[in-house]
């Protein structure tokens, strides 16, 4: 078992920073590999800061291909014995995995804030989110049955079952440090895999505590394993022979880039990618739960989350209503203290993309409803901010922001609204607030997005219907979790026996079966 490090990961990833010109003062993020906490000889890729304040907090290395090619050997030899591990042992270190992570969840949501700039609250639900799936893999039992049919033809029977891939990989994003990370894990290696985690190089933190929770609860050396780095660690890890599976979220360029390196060998890939999430209010809406839900959706997490709302469909007379909407956003608090709503964006770049979107939707035409001042200089701050006049053309909209902009596209009927979604190239999320049952139904009947909702604005399936995005923001043919996540860990084989009785009794009677 490896040396325990828990105790000082909080105080390291917490506590700890240094002026830029010290970096190399700061502590590195260790890999986890075969049971073992290491430091990779990789150069140094990128240096984690606190978003809110500008402070270095540790160093991210890129782990070279000659220790690419040591952890998949480990991962490789590993999966013959997990492999065949019978299920229930399998599932006991899930439930142990389970318990970790909810009493160290504080611990954990604690780094997110630190790294990201979540508020306490949302960081706590990124922890939340993610063990509802662990927790959903300690039911995997009953959720991996073959089929099995008797003299499908005469003395002939058939039976199907399903077996796990060898290693798979997962390329995690910076959005959710905790969550992403848990969909892969527990359903990955429930069913028999051995998996190489590679969390995104600006927030490492979360993955390295999860790692320490995998040691704590001993599961066998090389079932699961962490690397640090950034796009030439990953296509190191793709081009490796023995890789058999790879799940990714995050940006649409690098997810299309992962889909078309693992189509090309052959490797199974889902790849949830990029959004553009549109919400419809119609005029008959509940307006006080139409415009709450609205600014919740578009400006929880600074906006940086997939199935963020980033633009607001007003059909009609619910165009009125923009300047109530603008009312009720200026009472947001930004901060990462207890009782905040949002924070700051993940990168100075990240920061500086989204001052260049908003400014060229002003020169495009659009107006700026409202624009929040920052609580300091210092940190990559973007107030809530709210442009109406939006038209398709405008490269506010033709981008996914990523950050808490609202645009607001005003249209006269519920088919432009219809049609508006259906011509974005993305199909995320999408939902429509209104009082109609008729008016919902021709909604969801017509739309051509993966998941929506009703008079909800971020419809994020439960578990066990798993993670439907459609169009270009889902690459693959198995979404994440739920039923299909198991399916996507697991290839079907089928057994075909016959077993002719007249044979079986002439070999019997030469054979010593019975005293």
């Amino acid at each position: 078992m490896a040396t325990k490090l828990w105790k000082y990961y909080p105080k390291r990833l917490v506590q700890t920073s240094a002026k830029k010109e010290d970096v190399g003062l700061l502590p590195t993020v260790h890999n986890f590999v075969g049971g073992k906490f290491v430091t990779s000889n990789g150069p140094i890729i990128h240096t984690v800061t606190n978003p809110a304040t500008g402070e270095t907090l540790q160093k991210v290395p890129g782990t070279t291909r000659q220790e690419v090619d040591q952890v998949m050997q480990i991962a490789q030899e590993a999966f013959g014995s997990w492999s065949t591990t019978p299920i229930g042992r399998r599932l006991n270190y899930i439930f142990q995995l389970r318990e970790g992570i909810k009493k160290r969840s504080k611990d954990i949501a604690q780094v997110i804030t630190r790294e990201l700039g979540k508020t306490p609250a949302d960081a706590q639900g990124d922890v939340a989110r993610g063990l509802e799936i662990v927790e959903y893999s300690c039911g995997a039992a009953g959720k991996l049955e073959g089929m099995f049919q008797k003299n499908v033809a005469t003395n002939v029977d058939m039976m199907q079952m399903r077996e796990p891939l060898g290693v798979c990989l997962g390329v995690c994003p910076f959005n959710f440090p905790a969550m992403i990370p848990l969909w892969m894990l527990p359903m990955s290696t429930v069913v028999g895999n051995t998996i190489v985690l590679k969390p995104s190089e600006l927030v490492p933190g979360a993955v390295e505590l999860i790692a320490q929770v995998v040691d704590e609860a001993q599961f066998p050396p090389g079932v699961f394993n962490v690397v640090q780095g950034g796009k030439e660690t990953v296509d190191c890890l793709l081009e490796h022979p023995g890789l058999k599976a790879v799940s990714f979220v995050g940006s649409t360029p690098v997810g299309r880039h992962i889909y078309r390196k693992a189509s090309e060998r052959g490797i199974r890939a889902q790849c949830n990618m990029g959004a553009k999430n549109h919400a419809v209010i119609m005029p008959d809406a509940a307006k006080d739960t139409a415009l709450n839900a609205l600014i919740g959706a578009a400006f929880g997490a600074s906006g940086q989350r997939c199935m963020a709302i980033s633009v607001g469909v007003f059909v009609g007379e619910a165009g009125n209503w923009i300047s109530e909407l603008v009312k009720r956003t200026q009472s947001l608090v930004l901060g990462t203290a207890e009782g905040s709503d949002l924070g700051p964006l993940v990168t100075e770049k990240a920061k500086q993309r989204v001052e260049k979107l908003i400014q060229s939707a002003e020169s495009q035409g659009a107006k700026i409803e409202y624009r929040a001042s920052v609580p300091s200089s210092k940190g990559n701050w973007v107030g809530p901010t709210i442009i109406s006049q939006v038209k398709p053309h405008m490269d506010v909209y033709q981008q996914e922001i990523f950050g808490p902009v609202l645009s607001c596209i005003h249209v006269e009927t519920l088919d432009d609204a219809i049609q508006l979604i259906n011509n974005n190239p993305y199909g995320n999320g999408t939902s429509i607030f209104t009082q109609s049952g008729v008016v919902a139904r021709m909604f969801q009947s017509n739309i051509q997005v993966g998941q929506i909702g009703i008079n909800l604005p971020i419809p994020v399936p439960a578990p066990p219907f798993g993670f439907t995005g459609s169009k270009d923001s889902m690459w693959g043919d198995l979404p994440f979790y739920g039923s299909t996540g198991f399916e996507f860990y697991t290839r079907p084989k089928t057994v075909i026996t016959r077993w002719d009785e007249k044979v079986q009794s002439a070999i019997h009677t030469s054979m010593p079966l019975h005293r």
